[in-house]
């Protein structure tokens, strides 16, 4: 018996119908070993439990200790570190699951929650800016600058957000497979809406028409989908 998140919603990823003259031009998800790496940081963990069995293991030689309590003290840390990887990636798996990202025509849709499902839109007009952050086998971040006096909370949003942008919260499309296609098809939506030849941006290198970086997503409201 199979089950989907996602069933309660008319759409999967929408908590309402898209008004009329709105229709969605891309859905996706984050990629569970992209969340891991980059939200939860278990690259970094890894190496820090390894560096710190090679410590204790260097510290008990030089401390002339048995052999049979070095190996229980490097395995004991060994496993601590295994453990705190399986919370993480187990938490990434959950994120993926629960979590759709949606590009209509007129807004950024971001469903998310592990256990209480919450939705943001952010419509192409709220938009000031957004910045792609390419980071390996095509995966990326697409991190939405807000308009100001923009209302949206950075703990409610995490993992979904720009990390160290607390005053200011970023709403981002997190370990996106296919970035570049992402941004090329969100760049396309706020040219239209804005009327105007988008400035691009990627990693504060800035250029026009490219997909890299662009004008972007925008003010945060939860709940249904009003006509815009």
């Amino acid at each position: 018996m199979s089950h989907d998140d996602f069933a309660f919603e008319p759409t999967p990823g929408l908590p309402a119908k898209l008004p009329d003259g709105e229709h969605i031009v891309w859905q996706g998800k984050p990629e569970t070993a992209g969340v891991a790496r980059d939200a939860f940081h278990t690259t970094a963990i890894a190496v820090y439990f390894g560096a710190l069995a090679v410590w204790r293991l260097a510290t008990g030689i030089a401390d002339g200790r048995a052999a049979m309590e070095l190996f229980s003290t490097v395995t004991a840390t060994l496993a601590l570190g295994a453990l705190v990887l399986a919370i993480l990636w187990g938490i990434a798996v959950l994120v993926k699951r629960t979590t759709i990202y949606t590009i209509t025509n007129k807004r950024v849709v971001m469903r998310f929650g592990i256990a209480i499902p919450i939705t943001f839109q952010f419509p192409f007009q709220q938009i000031t800016s957004a910045d792609v952050k390419p980071v390996a086998g095509g995966r990326g971040n697409i991190a939405l600058e807000l308009k100001e006096h923009t209302k949206i909370s950075w703990p409610i949003l995490w993992p979904h957000v720009r990390p160290w942008k607390v005053g200011k919260p970023q709403p981002t499309l997190r370990a996106i497979a296919g970035v570049d296609g992402v941004a090329e098809i969100l760049a396309n939506g706020l040219r239209e809406a804005h009327g105007q030849n988008v400035t691009v941006q990627s990693s504060g290198t800035k250029q026009e028409g490219s997909a890299q970086s662009f004008m972007s997503a925008s003010a945060g409201s939860v709940g249904g989908l009003p006509a815009q």
